[in-house]
């Protein structure tokens, strides 16, 4: 058997005005999604617990079969997995945005999607100026970077798993005072965060930046911080191979973590520009040498976070011509075979954030008995009748039961 899932990341939305009341899933030309809606059946899956962050690294934990109430520790961990970065039991990993503030509002999370070069010198330069041994900055991808801390038995950790933050992409356009760490370990978090800001004041970087019309790098805004999750592996758990195809280090992370490859498909950068056609082949390829493929696109998700609903409803049309459409096709080789379309969570281009909430899925293949659903979207799942609101079930039930 043959599995394939596909995660337009944050797809999930509300029916916007000047899309004529649809949502962007419903205005967006899909014909192939729709194709997979009507050989198999719609449904809705919650996979964010309210009490936890209703961003991508519960969200997909959950999409994996992992419950994220035994399982979550923190964003920055799973980010350190997909670096390869080994953390001590001592240790803890802190995720590190290069973002703008102004006027003690969140300007921009990306600080106008940081170079990494830029990235580069900024957390040198701030891993100078605070000059302490036990804080590793090290880049990552464009503006997500990490902080690792090294505990020592000689000293007591400053952390737990009270310690609070929030994501800098939650706190778009709004004022950021309420936003700073909060419990154990918060007033180090915010003095770091602070030094960032005077080294970054009048820091090269931000003046080339300025000359050329930009955005300057005004902090280094931490969260997600938290110790390296112990998962069972999903061979173990299922007794099939895995290959993960994404340009985001979360789920290189948790793929990682899971003990599935990891695959590069070139051209993919996590944005808008990313390559689409480039994901369809590289997992078309994958799939004759893996049990499971599994094709991440975080394009949707950055166009709900900029309010861009004319360039949400363009990558779901990117994704379903591109990836989808070419994956169908592919397995026609395989007679038996299974797929799974499902975003993680909702990321709404109204509020630019994350939200908690049902997202809709569809799954055909074989056994996958046909519920007469004609389209995939919201509406479509919200009438299904089929909803899983335990989203870490939803996993075994692809790969193990019929429907």
């Amino acid at each position: 058997m043959k599995y394939v899932i596909i995660i337009p990341d944050g797809c999930a939305d509300y029916p916007v005005e000047s899309l004529g009341g649809k949502t962007p899933l419903e205005a967006a030309q899909t014909p192939n999604m729709d194709a997979i809606a009507k050989r198999g059946v719609v449904g809705q899956s919650d996979n964010v617990p309210r009490h936890l962050p209703a961003g991508s690294e519960v969200a997909n934990m959950t999409l994996f079969g992992y419950d994220p109430n035994r399982y979550f520790t923190g964003r920055a961990p799973i980010e350190a997995a997909a670096q390869g970065i080994v953390l001590g039991p001592l240790d803890w990993a802190i995720r590190c945005n290069t973002v703008t503030i102004v006027d003690q509002v969140m300007k921009d999370f990306t600080a106008d999607h940081t170079s990494n070069d830029e990235a580069r010198e900024v957390l040198k330069s701030v891993q100078e100026a605070i000059g302490n041994p036990s804080l590793e900055f090290t880049p990552g991808v464009s503006y997500r970077n990490l902080l690792i801390y090294r505990g020592k038995e000689s000293e007591a950790i400053p952390f737990s798993g009270d310690s609070k933050t929030s994501a800098p992409h939650d706190l778009t356009d709004g004022p950021v005072i309420d936003g700073f760490p909060r419990g154990p370990g918060c007033d180090l978090l915010s003095d770091w965060m602070q030094r960032s800001a005077e080294v970054l004041e009048d820091h090269p970087v931000n003046k080339k930046r300025i000359a050329e019309g930009r955005l300057p790098i005004s902090h280094l805004w931490l969260w997600g911080l938290g110790k390296t999750p112990t998962l069972e592996s999903f061979a173990s758990r299922f007794q099939k191979t895995g290959a993960m195809i994404t340009a985001v280090d979360l789920l290189r992370g948790l793929a990682a973590l899971v003990g599935w490859d990891r695959i590069e498909a070139p051209g993919a950068t996590g944005y808008l520009d990313t390559d689409y056609a480039s994901k369809g082949r590289t997992a078309v390829e994958a799939l004759s040498k893996y049990d499971l493929v599994c094709v991440h696109i975080e394009a949707p998700d950055e166009a709900s976070h900029e309010g861009r609903v004319e360039e949400k409803v363009k990558a779901l049309e990117a994704i379903d011509r591109d990836i989808v459409g070419p994956i169908l096709k592919a397995l026609e080789q395989y007679p038996d075979h299974r797929i799974l379309i499902t975003p993680d969570h909702p990321t709404p281009v109204s509020t630019k954030k994350h939200s908690h909430g049902w997202v809709p899925f569809t799954v055909a293949g074989s056994g996958v008995h046909s519920d007469a659903s004609l389209s995939y979207n919201e509406v479509s799942a919200s009438h299904s009748g089929l909803q899983i609101p335990n989203g870490w079930e939803l996993m075994p039930r692809f790969m193990r039961k019929e429907w």
